[in-house]
């Protein structure tokens, strides 16, 4: 236990989760797009739901899209902003079972016309898990450099995947395997010690059978 577990997350608004935590989801979220965002469709499940306007955590999910960190004063005007930045937002009620009572899906569009869907939970001192993206289990916080590859069910591709980064001289920290069905889609999820190079990122999405490559530089 350190000091930041004592005495909590540097931060603006009531609670870690409901605030803070939500901040860093729509952050997250947000890189995880990797461009501007045009429209977001964000659902809220549990406690999110029940108690989030009270807490503040619409505001605090829009501050993060706009890339906003939890002690950031204008959380508050989070709102404001994304509608003078012309970014359509609408919020609604997500349809889950079993999740954690702090959880969000978000579906964002980019300027660019990039499309994802990421549902991620705060689970308490701002920390968050990513759960899923575009409906494929995941797991996973953002606190290290994160590349997520969806890719068809075929042998080879995690060996593609672990020699670009071999030879990027970039050492994994933790690697998670996902698939929809054998033989269907599949998605796997490194953490990495340092920031991949975009040449490395570039080759992959060239690669047969992967269907996208989406990065996450990690909190900084």
């Amino acid at each position: 236990m350190d000091l930041f577990d004592i005495i909590g997350p540097v931060m603006v608004g009531p609670s870690s989760s409901h605030t803070a935590g939500a901040v860093r989801i729509g952050y997250i979220a947000g890189k995880l797009l990797g461009e501007p965002v045009q429209k977001a469709e964000i659902l809220l499940y549990g406690s999110f739901l029940a108690t989030g306007e009270g807490h503040g955590t619409r505001k605090a999910i829009v501050a993060g899209l706009l890339g906003m960190e939890p002690d950031d004063y204008l959380i508050a005007d989070s709102l404001e902003i994304a509608e003078k930045k012309g970014i359509e937002i609408t919020f609604g009620k997500a349809a889950l079972e079993d999740a954690h009572p702090n959880t969000a899906v978000i579906h964002l569009l980019g300027t660019g016309a990039k499309e994802i869907e990421v549902q991620a939970s705060s689970i308490g001192g701002s920390r968050i898990n990513i759960d899923k993206i575009d409906g494929i289990n995941t797991n996973f916080s953002g606190d290290h450099p994160t590349l997520i590859v969806h890719n068809l069910d075929q042998p080879g591709h995690v060996s593609e995947v672990t020699s670009m980064l071999a030879h990027k001289g970039v050492n994994i920290a933790a690697m998670q395997l996902f698939r929809s069905a054998k033989g269907q889609k599949a998605v796997m999820v490194l953490e990495c010690d340092q920031e991949i190079p975009k040449d490395g990122l570039s080759w992959l999405e060239h690669v047969e059978g992967v269907l996208k490559v989406t990065y996450f530089p990690g909190i900084q």
